[in-house]
Order: C-alpha cells, then sequence, then structure tokens
C-alpha cells in the first residue's frame, strides 16, 4: 500500500451552501423579504425585552423594596398633643399629621428635631436614639 492508495474511513462532510442556485434559488427557503429573510439578523427573544426593562436591583442607585417610614419630628408631637397622651400611628393618622399609604396604616419614625416638654406614650412607633433620651429624660415612655 502506498500514500496515494490511503483513504479515509468518513469522507468530508460539506456545509449546505443555500442561495447559489439549484433545488433552493432566490429566497434560499427563507422566504421574501424583512429582517427574517436577512443573513444574521434574527428577532430577540420577548424575554429579553422584559428583562432589559426592569431595572438592575444593585448598586448605589438601588432604592430599596421596604416602604421608609413616615417621619415625624418631636417639635410637631409637642405643639399637637397634651401630657399623658398616648402616640401611635392611628392617632396620628386621626390627628391629620400622617397620611395612609394606599390605604394602609404606615410605619411611624420619631425624630428628635425639636424639644419636647410633654410627658407622652409612644407605641408602635419606631424611635431614633435621640428622640428616645429627650422622651425618657421628660419623663415619657416607649413600649415596643
Amino acid at each position: 500500500m502506498k500514500i496515494h492508495q490511503v483513504k479515509r474511513n468518513n469522507k468530508n462532510k460539506k456545509k449546505k451552501t443555500i442561495g447559489r442556485g439549484g433545488s433552493r434559488g432566490k429566497t434560499s427557503g427563507r422566504g421574501t423579504k424583512g429582517q427574517k429573510s436577512r443573513a444574521g439578523h434574527s428577532i430577540r427573544p420577548e424575554i429579553r425585552d422584559i428583562i432589559k426593562k426592569i431595572p438592575k436591583k444593585r448598586g448605589y442607585r438601588f432604592n430599596s423594596i421596604k416602604d421608609k417610614p413616615i417621619v415625624i419630628n418631636l417639635s410637631v408631637i409637642n405643639n399637637e398633643f397634651n401630657n399623658d397622651s398616648e402616640i401611635n400611628p392611628k392617632v396620628l393618622i386621626e390627628k391629620l399629621l400622617i397620611n395612609k399609604k394606599k390605604g394602609f396604616i404606615p410605619k411611624v419614625k420619631i425624630l428628635g428635631n425639636g424639644e419636647i416638654e410633654k410627658k407622652i406614650i409612644v407605641s408602635n412607633c419606631l424611635v431614633s436614639s435621640k428622640a428616645r433620651d429627650k422622651i425618657i429624660k421628660v419623663g415619657g415612655k416607649i413600649i415596643e
């Protein structure tokens, strides 16, 4: 056996060329015109468009999904309430100091801006450390 007599076991398979005449001429089985008939231009999957529309939930611009509490200062509470009055989100809504969010009673946070001279009882509210010190100093209570 000589080198020119050696044959391979499997023949070379050629990729089918379309659009070169023969049985697949003219439109080459792609129909006519438009994005689908062009080479290299396939339509984007719908799910990709949906994913692209959703903002990325990360980085420094990420707004937390949690609802932020409505803030109210001690100066406002001092003006609106009397001694030994109880403060909670329901009472604040009744006094029109805060509004409901989408029909629900929101979370409330009391901040220590301003002075307070009245004893108050705070319940079901978040309280900042500065406000907590001021309320307890006057003789008020914070129920959690």
